[in-house]
């Protein structure tokens, strides 16, 4: 009896053994993790001498208007038939004739390029029946650079008259325009600077040195298309008033600076 004791003790124990060494192993490549994870994000505390808290950001803005220099036209053909070959004959035939007729212009190739060619088939429909291919549709694109911006009312007219019958967007923008970003970005830097400088005074802290950047830029171009869409469906005979006004060149930046 004794000895039946002592045994039925023993495997109490193994078992309470096994048990403990089980979450051992479970639990201790967890903590391991954990150690790591506080251990590496110590060192980079260290080698970069900067706690996230002690940190503040400001955001400037800059904008500059410039007047644009180029101006950017997408349009197309769009020609419908029954008879697919002669659809796309007769597309082709009318877009050889823009692209000629852009090439005597003075626009060179490298500013015409195709961004657009589909041919989608036109359906009747008809109740309880499967609808049936009635004819076919080509839609091909052109996205033109007019360098010359005081043609480009002329342009527009005399595309319409050979071939184009669908104007898609019609916008001015500034070719080069970094020097222009530049002027803008140092606006918007000495803004952030400024506002860095006020709220320090009222709240009382001191900046340190500037730990980090970040800028965001873009620009509005000068929109001159909606009004002429219209006109261009009706086929009217006048040029259109194109008026380039200015675009407006935006940079924001942030700064966040050490707090001492």
């Amino acid at each position: 009896m004794i000895i039946d004791e002592i045994i039925k003790t023993i495997k109490q124990y193994k078992k309470l053994v096994l048990t403990i060494v089980g979450l051992v192993a479970i639990f201790l490549p967890i903590v391991l993790i954990v150690h790591n994870i506080v251990d590496i994000t110590a060192k980079l505390k260290n080698v970069s001498g900067v706690n996230p808290s002690n940190t503040v950001s400001f955001t400037g803005e800059g904008r500059v208007y410039t007047k644009p220099d180029i101006a950017f036209v997408d349009f197309s053909v769009v020609t419908q038939g029954t008879d697919i070959d002669r659809v796309q004959e007769d597309n082709t035939q009318k877009m050889n004739k823009v692209t000629d007729f852009l090439k005597g212009f003075g626009i060179e190739e490298k500013d015409i390029k195709t961004t657009n060619y589909n041919l989608y088939p036109q359906y009747t429909y008809e109740n309880n029946r499967v609808p049936q291919i009635m004819g076919y549709q080509i839609n091909q694109t052109l996205s033109v650079k007019i360098r010359k911006i005081d043609q480009a009312g002329e342009i527009l007219k005399k595309v319409v008259n050979t071939g184009i019958n669908q104007v898609n967007s019609f916008y001015f923008g500034v070719e080069n325009d970094e020097e222009i970003k530049e002027q803008a970005r140092q606006i918007a830097i000495e803004d952030a600077k400024q506002k860095a400088k006020k709220l320090a005074s009222q709240i009382d802290i001191r900046l340190g040195k500037i730990t980090g950047f970040y800028e965001n830029s873009g620009g509005y171009p000068v929109q001159a298309y909606d009004s002429y869409k219209e006109a261009s469906g009706m086929g009217g005979s006048g040029t259109p008033n194109i008026q380039a006004g200015e675009n407006e060149i935006i940079v924001n930046v942030t700064l966040t600076y050490r707090i001492k």
